[in-house]
């Protein structure tokens, strides 16, 4: 918690409005610290991802991981047997990055699906658009556009796949804390300082009917982040598939291993320039604030609407399924030289290595609408079942 006056100009829009208006949600306060229009922190200009930003993300480290992606996006057209008209819908799109790997992969080694292909871009900054139908200026004629209220209003309906990379990390989620007297909700108050917590009875029920459908038992004194928003966020985009999938790939755990009394302060943490704290109230708009997502939340949420988790695993389990060996042995015949080869093996190995890489920390998580029992890439004998 920070002890000294805030510095930056969103801190102090956030400070004012709380002594006007009264204390609020932690939720609130993360809400407003990454999309307050213009000065949150993705809601503002700067280079966000990257060796410039502040952190990184797997398809930063190699095109290989949108590609690999794009091969298990082929096989999801082959089950839904290849509609003429197959949308990819991503959410959070960002720069265009990942959909561009995506997008090239399938003009290349699949122009069958590349034909019938609409790649939808689900952003909740609009300004965006811009910057990304740039970068797939040459895929023009496959792209289409929506905010995230359109996909999560009923609006859009189509058959084909939703996909997002690190996209319920950055939700707004309501921390909790158990005290003596019970389960208690930590509020963003102000004094002349600055920010200051408090604990005070939850803000809605539903928090304490969260823990109990999961059979969480937090321990006295014992902190835990609840993400009220990614279930609702599943259960409504799940409305706007007629047949399909959705593809998750973020980093968390289920519920048994994400509640356990070894977190005892959760799993919060704000990236900044490549380091990490667990101070959200310093930096506010200019530090990424995530936390770890509940896996069972998403997969429980998507029964609801049909949706059935036909696939969970590590990041690496998955792109050893889809074909990453081939696609580094491909890479390495391809390189002009021994420098690019070695490249070319060392960010596969951060995309895959369980200890200091992505491997692990990162999971993916494939739910199936209207498709039974299918037969995924990633399920071959790497893979790993639910």
């Amino acid at each position: 918690m920070a002890d000294e006056v805030a510095t930056t100009q969103l801190a102090e829009i956030i400070l004012k409005r709380i002594r006007s208006r009264g204390d609020i949600t932690f939720a609130s306060f993360m809400e407003s610290a990454l999309y307050e229009p213009d000065l949150g922190y993705y809601t503002s200009p700067g280079r966000k991802v990257g060796a410039e930003g502040d952190f990184y993300t797997s398809m930063n480290v190699h095109s290989a991981f949108g590609r690999l992606i794009s091969r298990e996006i082929g096989r999801f057209w082959e089950l839904l047997e290849r509609p003429a008209s197959f949308t990819v819908a991503e959410a959070g799109a960002g720069g265009g990055q990942l959909a561009q790997d995506i997008l090239d992969a399938i003009a290349e080694e699949n122009p069958s699906l590349y034909a019938a292909l609409t790649y939808r871009l689900i952003e909740k900054e609009p300004s965006l658009q811009e910057a990304q139908a740039a970068r797939l200026a040459q895929h023009a004629d496959h792209l289409a556009w929506s905010s995230p209220q359109e996909l999560s209003d009923g609006a859009l309906r189509f058959t084909g796949c939703i996909i997002s990379n690190e996209l319920f990390d950055a939700m707004p989620v309501h921390l909790v804390e158990m005290a003596e007297d019970g389960l208690k909700e930590v509020f963003v108050s102000a004094d002349a300082n600055g920010f200051r917590e408090k604990l005070l009875p939850p803000s809605t029920p539903e928090l304490a009917a969260y823990l109990a459908k999961f059979e969480v038992r937090l321990m006295p004194g014992q902190r835990a982040e609840i993400n009220l928003a990614a279930p609702a966020w599943i259960a409504r985009a799940a409305t706007t598939l007629e047949r399909g999938f959705v593809l998750t790939i973020d980093y968390g755990y289920l519920s048994e291993e994400l509640y356990t009394p070894q977190r005892r302060n959760g799993t919060l943490l704000c990236y900044h320039k490549h380091s990490t704290n667990e101070d959200p109230y310093q930096l506010v708009g200019e530090q990424d604030i995530t936390t770890h997502i509940n896996f069972s939340s998403l997969i429980e949420a998507g029964k609801e609407e049909n949706l059935v988790a036909v696939w969970y695993g590590e990041q690496y389990r998955f792109l050893l399924g889809v074909g990453l060996m081939e696609e580094l042995m491909k890479l390495v015949a391809q390189a002009k030289d021994e420098q690019e080869s070695l490249k070319h093996r060392l960010a596969i190995k951060k995309l895959m290595m369980p200890e200091g890489g992505m491997g692990d920390t990162f999971k993916v998580l494939i739910q199936a609408k209207g498709v039974p029992n299918p037969q995924l890439l990633c399920m071959r004998k790497w893979g790993m079942g639910l």
